[in-house]
């Protein structure tokens, strides 16, 4: 004969106590998700990518933040005239920082999320 099955009542504290494991457990690893997200920014502030277009007649700087740093164009595009294809070389020069600076961006985040990255977790940027 078997032993009768302890009553639901009898079981709610073991229920109760492995839920606040798991839930401690939960947070435990929602605390060192954040500080490795937090890590990434750093590191994303600190990225520096250079952009350039004309063949290397211009070249921008931008910082991980996104922020323009430098511009360095050829003298030989300083002619009379030019002002137009020095406009659009700086544009294009920055859409290829841009690109690198994504890039480089969203791998450091992909890393800092590691399994979760992609899956579209509410609160958990996009990359």
């Amino acid at each position: 004969m078997t032993a009768p099955a302890a009553p639901a009542a009898d079981l709610a504290p073991h229920f109760e106590r492995d839920a606040m494991k798991d839930l401690g457990s939960i947070m435990k690893q929602a605390q060192a998700m954040q500080q490795k997200l937090a890590d990434a920014q750093a590191k994303i502030a600190e990225i520096v990518v250079e952009g350039t277009s004309g063949g290397g007649m211009v070249k921008v700087t931008l910082r991980g933040t996104g922020e323009l740093a430098s511009v360095d164009l050829d003298e030989s595009l300083l002619a009379p005239g030019e002002g137009e294809v020095i406009s659009d070389l700086i544009v294009a020069a920055h859409a290829d920082a841009k690109r690198k600076l994504d890039a480089q961006q969203g791998e450091l985040m992909r890393q800092a999320a590691g399994p979760l990255a992609g899956m579209g977790l509410p609160g958990m940027p996009k990359f």
